[in-house]
């Protein structure tokens, strides 16, 4: 580690800007804070740590960017045969807006696939492994724990370009035979060829 390198502390991605003998310092902005459970950390508090992804390294799982977008709450955890099902409530729609079946959540910095959901995604289901659930502090949380939410940097992106072209003439995108047809990217669009 060095200074200015970048590491997500429970998800957040923060700035190295002091080395210390068993550890590092962060500056950690008041809209970070607002968004995220770090205000409540203690000296006790066990986060997950995870350094940024470096070029040329191997992907794996879904994009998480370590911006986080905001809470939500455990509700229960059960163990199954296999894994934990570990349920969340979320209030905040800025983050249950890109809450979907089968889409990928990023709970404390932990990328996940999201089992069930309600339809605004006010609620969702994850399935943790032993593995996950061992090496990560999601074996720490109690019902009513707070955890660091980010949704999928895809949906997001999806989300503003049919927002932009939302009653407004649609860039049409050469890559796709329809659209080269001169069809439009809108919700309808995207509907009709599976994607909501």
């Amino acid at each position: 580690m060095a200074l200015g390198d970048s590491v997500a502390v429970d998800g957040v991605c923060l700035t190295v800007t002091h080395i210390l003998a068993d550890g590092f310092i962060a500056a950690v902005s008041p809209e970070t804070l607002a968004r995220s459970t770090l205000a409540a950390c203690s000296d006790r508090t066990v986060v997950n740590l995870e350094q940024s992804l470096r070029v040329g390294s191997k992907l794996g799982g879904h994009f998480v960017t370590g911006h986080v977008d905001g809470l939500g709450y455990l509700t229960e955890s059960i163990v199954t045969a296999t894994s934990w099902e570990m349920s969340f409530s979320v209030a905040d729609e800025r983050v249950s807006r890109y809450i979907v079946p089968k889409g990928s959540i990023a709970v404390n910095g932990v990328s996940l696939t999201v089992a069930e959901c309600s339809s605004v995604g006010d609620w969702f289901k994850v399935a943790v492994i032993p593995l996950t659930f061992a090496d990560t502090n999601l074996g720490y949380l109690q019902p009513g724990s707070a955890v660091n939410l980010e949704g999928d940097v895809l949906g997001k992106y999806v989300e503003k370009f049919l927002r932009l072209g939302g009653g407004q003439p649609s860039i049409a995108i050469d890559q796709s035979a329809a659209l080269s047809r001169g069809e439009t990217l809108s919700s309808l669009f995207l509907a009709e060829h599976g994607y909501l």
